[in-house]
């Protein structure tokens, strides 16, 4: 009971199924919530442009305009592609489920692999780069860097635990509070260029650019790329928003591509006017800041803002990698604990999953940005193609009205991202790319070894051997309790066991998904000759709470003395498979340890 207690004092009374329309949100609530991720690249990417330009020397950082314009027409090439993918899959899943219908299974893992890569580094990195923002003004915070990164990814967690509509309310308001600092720190910028104020600032063309090597200008625009880091999310989450979902995910696509694209090349044209330099312990968009307004409370509640938005945009992943992770499970290449929905209508498992991921990402890479930046394009630009392509495979296969237009959007944006992905990989693979080179496939044959592992199971325990006759023996002394998830012969081992020690004997299910229970009566009415199956209702998705309630039921209204629980439990080949399966049998233990009158019994069916 204290850890109920505990549980909803931080996350919550659970809900139920018919609350999840009203966890739905709203188009604003939604910009905040799935584009803080993208909106906040704009904090760091000027600045990875600028330390790749600087690295030949300051005069090359006069290209970093050009890169900004070369970013911002990719932009809008890949948010014309991503609207299509909103028309074509209006249930989310993003370039998984376009890679995997459209491509084949294999296509499908590797985009998988890719974005479940991309959000836990969009944690890691916003975090880093929120409490480097925060140390720029607050040195001392700069001493403390990972401690404070790994508590705060821990605070995100709670509060994504409590729910969507509720973690969309509290992470609004520091979304449009970074949006209003952003502009308000352009406006005020080029109003003192334009009124001639005595600022040293550069040309804004240049009529002679100095040389620099292909490679450089290419590594400083795959750095740039970093910009658009997140921009797939709104796509792989539109069934958040409340209906039509499909026209609002549309409409706050265009309104965080707008912004972005406006950020973006504006912090960049500011920078290059104000002839920011990047130096070593303090962020460009902090030398900026001062730059513009002084070392005064502007400047402070810019370098706030900033961090803030650095810190939420991890909240984008939060909302998609679980979404991810339940898709990959419910096809069987992730543990399918992870396709459980929670007490707040969330994948609680994918949320915790993510934040154990996250912190271990930062406490090995010492909360530095600049150290897992190189690290992060790669898979957000794999991710972007092979959506592209899957699309492209849709329009023809489809061809439905305008699909020529999809198409032709599809190919350049498949196109870009493919020539971005080359660059990228090829710049960064000694600074880290080869990382994720190695990890992505890595991960695929993970995933495949899931599926063989369950496939391997659902065989076995689909033999035929449970077609027999159960025999009804003397009237003993015990009640006794069979719950079932499914009929196997690890249940009818179980039943037969039970009608040995009991003339009472309870076979029980409890419903947490209606079809499944549909499904469970039909076999079990052809197969149980009359044997009567309890269905327990279950309107929070718990399996355990309706279980425990039910065993303390009957063992009143039985008036016996002893109520034995006898669980069917199959042992999976190899040890380690026993982690991609619920223990049941364990918890039951644990939960009637100390109860009198209650005995758990395990029948043990081995693969």
């Amino acid at each position: 009971m204290f850890f109920v207690k505990m549980k909803q004092f931080f996350i919550g009374d659970p809900l139920t199924m018919d609350k999840l329309e009203e966890e739905q949100i709203p188009k604003w609530k939604a910009l905040a919530v799935l584009s803080s991720d993208a909106l906040s690249s704009v904090a760091y990417a000027t600045e990875e442009v600028l330390i790749a330009l600087l690295s030949l020397s300051v005069a090359a950082m006069a290209w970093s305009m050009p890169m900004a314009v070369g970013v911002a027409i990719l932009l809008l090439i890949i948010t014309l592609s991503y609207q299509q993918t909103i028309s074509a899959y209006p249930h989310g899943g993003g370039a998984y489920t376009v890679a995997k219908e459209n491509l084949g299974e294999t296509a499908g893992l590797i985009a998988g692999a890719a974005l479940l890569i991309d959000y836990i580094l969009t944690v890691s990195v916003s975090v880093s780069a929120g409490v480097e923002n925060i140390g720029s003004a607050f040195p001392l915070i700069a001493q403390h860097n990972v401690i404070i990164g790994v508590l705060i990814i821990i605070v995100i967690m709670a509060l994504n635990l409590r729910g969507i509509r509720e973690s969309s309310n509290i992470f609004a308001y520091p979304t449009y509070f970074f949006i209003f600092s952003v502009l308000l720190l352009l406006i005020v910028g080029f109003y003192k260029i334009a009124t001639g104020a005595e600022i040293q600032h550069a040309p804004i063309l240049h009529e002679n650019y100095p040389e620099v090597p292909l490679f450089l200008l290419l590594r400083a625009f795959a750095s740039g790329c970093s910009a658009l880091t997140g921009i797939e999310a709104i796509s792989n989450g539109v069934p958040i928003f409340k209906k039509p979902s499909q026209s609002n995910a549309k409409i706050t696509m265009i309104w965080m591509s707008a912004i972005l694209g406006v950020f973006f090349l504006g912090i960049t044209l500011l920078a290059h006017l104000y002839g920011i330099t990047p130096v070593h312990g303090e962020t460009v968009m902090s030398l900026l800041s001062r730059s513009v307004f002084g070392t005064n409370f502007l400047y402070y509640a810019t370098q706030v803002a900033v961090a803030l938005i650095l810190l939420l945009a991890a909240n984008t992943s939060y909302a998609d990698f679980p979404r991810l992770s339940s898709l990959l499970a419910k096809d069987r290449f992730l543990p399918r604990q992870l396709s459980s929905i929670g007490d707040r209508l969330v994948f609680s498992n994918g949320i915790i999953g993510l934040t154990v991921s996250a912190a271990l990402l930062m406490i090995i890479f010492k909360g530095s940005t600049h150290l897992l930046i190189p690290l992060y394009a790669v898979g957000v630009f794999l991710s972007f193609t092979l959506s592209q392509l899957g699309m492209i495979v849709h329009h023809q296969k489809i061809r439905e009205p305008h699909w020529k237009k999809g198409l032709i959007i599809n190919a350049m944006g498949a196109f870009t991202t493919f020539i971005v992905l080359i660059v990228i990989t090829v710049t960064k693979f000694m600074h880290g790319a080869w990382i994720i080179v190695l990890l992505i496939p890595s991960l695929v044959f993970f995933f495949k070894q899931i599926k063989r592992h369950y496939l391997g199971v659902g065989h076995q325990l689909a033999r035929d051997t449970y077609h027999q006759d159960i025999n009804i023996v003397d009237q003993k002394k015990y009640t006794a309790i069979v719950p079932i998830s499914g009929i196997h012969p690890g249940v009818v081992m179980a039943v037969q066991y039970a009608l040995t020690i009991s003339d009472d004997v309870r076979v029980c299910y409890v419903d947490v998904d209606k079809d499944a229970t549909e499904k469970m009566l039909k076999v079990w009415e052809k197969w149980s000759q009359g044997l009567p199956l309890q269905i327990l209702k279950s309107p929070y998705r718990s399996v355990l709470g309706p279980l425990l309630d039910y065993i303390d039921q009957v063992h009143i209204d039985s008036g016996k003395d002893m109520v034995s629980v006898v669980v069917p439990e199959f042992i999976t080949r190899h040890w380690y498979h026993q982690f991609l399966h619920n223990q049941m049998t364990l918890v039951l233990r644990t939960a009637l340890r100390l109860k009198t009158g209650k005995v758990v019994t395990s029948i043990r069916y081995h693969l």
